[in-house]
């Protein structure tokens, strides 16, 4: 087939241009012109293969902003605020003051991964084969997999919920689930392009159903729960839910800066991801406190609670204002749809990274994203019997192995490689002639027995320092949970001795 020269801002033609050709060899059954149609109508086709030098000419990287600042402007941070009092019983000022400082922290990693993107055209996932090799990454896709999931099973119920809720039982938890499943769905095809133009927009309409639900709900935020002076174990416990909301964004950080060009300052994609994050996630969490806190003291607010779930609570809220509020109770369950819609984007590119074939990951990415939500669907009316406990225990968890690949990878990127972005090559060939790239060729990546090693090593002090409703270790029983900051440092110390052997005995 016969292209003609594309312009080199033009992201969705130099897809189809480049792209086409791979998917017709892929797929020899399916004719051009099909392809073709599919990316006319605004749908992705580059998968998870390196985006090249010549395609990196996004300019508008205020867009990184927007992508971030929408991923987390609607209800996840307010109910992951809730834990902390209506779950774990702390004040409102004391549970103000751990997500301002734990936020300070936590989005370094998501912030900094996200750099990765514009400096070498490789997905998050497809930049840890330099760390976890050809064959072993599937370890860390399965269970990245796993956590961006969880947070669009999060987005579901809580979407589903509300819907319920503002229909005063006409459909229930179920149908509202499938309707913002799907909803993500076709948003998520769009690829790229279209999710930075979605999410450039959309946030406005959840900030201001936010803003009137806080306006009309807000005068009874002043009563507060009676609550006990927290121990250090419930601060460091919250501390943990907090680092497990913010942390496993860096699995998928650098999927949303890919295609932005090389010479922008990784400052300024830096901050462009830290306050996109940090300025909703804090006053949100904060919100969600409050509710939290003043839940329990407020019958209706209660009730709402017992019979539709935190939906219920802030369709409680709403209801003064009649018809409008259920307008805006509406605006509130679609404003999931920016963070769904990223989440499916990452998790269609992690399953083509699966497993290591390349007809896998030839499946267009599109097909991955029907998959995830014929899964997500039956997952989440499930786990909407029990939320809150599946949130906090879900959020526990993947602090630990999230925050144990953030410190392996940094390892390897300052120590082994000099921070040195041209070490991860993504051209198309290798200067020996083997045909294969170097992030597609194992005999020129790491094993990823050192990175896997010392993970696996790490979670033998890590599971003394969980804090689970199932399970209590000794240490965390006096600390409070601490796995994820024993993960954050643990896993980075065991690579270092670990990494060096490798590369001592095998040169790679």
């Amino acid at each position: 087939m016969v292209t003609e020269p594309l312009p080199s801002g033009d992201i969705n033609a130099a897809e189809s241009q480049s792209q086409s050709k791979g998917k017709s060899l892929a797929f020899p059954h399916v004719p051009d012109k099909w392809l073709s149609r599919i990316a006319n109508w605004g749908v992705e086709l580059r998968g998870v293969t390196p985006v090249p030098m010549e395609e990196r000419t996004d300019t508008r990287f205020i867009n990184v902003f927007f992508v971030w600042f929408t991923l987390s402007t609607n209800l996840l941070p307010i109910i992951t605020g809730m834990v902390g009092t209506f779950v774990m019983g702390l004040s409102l000022r004391d549970a103000s003051l751990i997500i301002l400082f734990f936020n300070m922290l936590c989005t370094i990693p998501p912030a900094y991964f996200s750099t990765f993107g514009s400096r070498t055209g490789l997905r998050q996932m497809l930049h840890a084969r330099f760390t976890f090799g050809y064959f072993l990454v599937s370890i860390i896709v399965a269970l990245n997999l796993c956590t961006i999931a969880g947070f669009g099973v999060i987005s579901s119920v809580l979407g589903g919920s509300t819907l319920a809720a503002v229909s005063g039982g006409s459909i229930d938890d179920t149908a509202g689930i499938v309707v913002i499943g799907v909803c993500g769905m076709v948003v998520s095809f769009g690829g790229y392009k279209f999710l930075h133009q979605y999410e450039r927009y959309c946030w406005l309409f959840a900030l201001v159903a936010i803003v009137i639900a806080t306006g009309v709900g807000g005068g009874k935020l002043s009563l507060q729960a009676p609550t006990e002076p927290p121990s250090a174990a419930t601060v460091l416990s919250f501390g943990g839910v907090i680092a497990g909301f913010l942390i496993p964004w860096a699995g998928m950080a650098a999927d949303f800066s890919v295609y932005c060009t090389p010479s922008v300052s990784s400052v300024r994609i830096f901050t462009y991801t830290y306050l996109g994050l940090f300025l909703p996630t804090v006053p949100l969490m904060v919100l969600g406190a409050a509710i939290g806190s003043a839940t329990p003291s407020i019958p209706v607010w209660s009730t709402g609670y017992t019979l539709y779930g935190v939906g219920g609570v802030l369709d409680a809220m709403l209801s003064p204002a009649g018809g409008f509020g259920k307008f805006v109770s509406v605006l509130l369950s679609f404003s999931l749809l920016g963070n769904l819609a990223a989440s499916m984007y990452s998790i269609s590119l992690n399953f083509q990274l699966l497993l290591p074939w390349e007809l896998w990951r030839r499946i267009p990415r599109f097909v991955w994203s029907i998959v995830y939500t014929a899964v997500l669907i039956p997952v989440s009316v499930v786990a909407a019997k029990s939320f809150f406990t599946n949130l906090e225990n879900f959020l526990y968890v993947i602090a630990y192995w999230s925050a144990g690949f953030f410190s392996v990878v940094c390892v390897e990127h300052f120590v082994f490689r000099r921070g040195d972005f041209s070490t991860y090559i993504s051209s198309n060939s290798d200067d020996d002639g083997s045909g294969k790239s170097t992030w597609d060729n194992p005999a020129k990546l790491p094993t990823g027995l050192s990175a896997i090693g010392a993970m696996a090593l790490s979670f033998g002090l890590i599971i003394p320092c969980m804090g689970q409703e199932w399970f209590t270790g000794p240490l965390a029983e006096k600390t409070g949970d601490i796995g994820f900051e024993v993960a954050l440092v643990l896993a980075g110390a065991l690579y270092l001795p670990l990494r060096w052997a490798e590369r001592k005995v095998r040169g790679v």
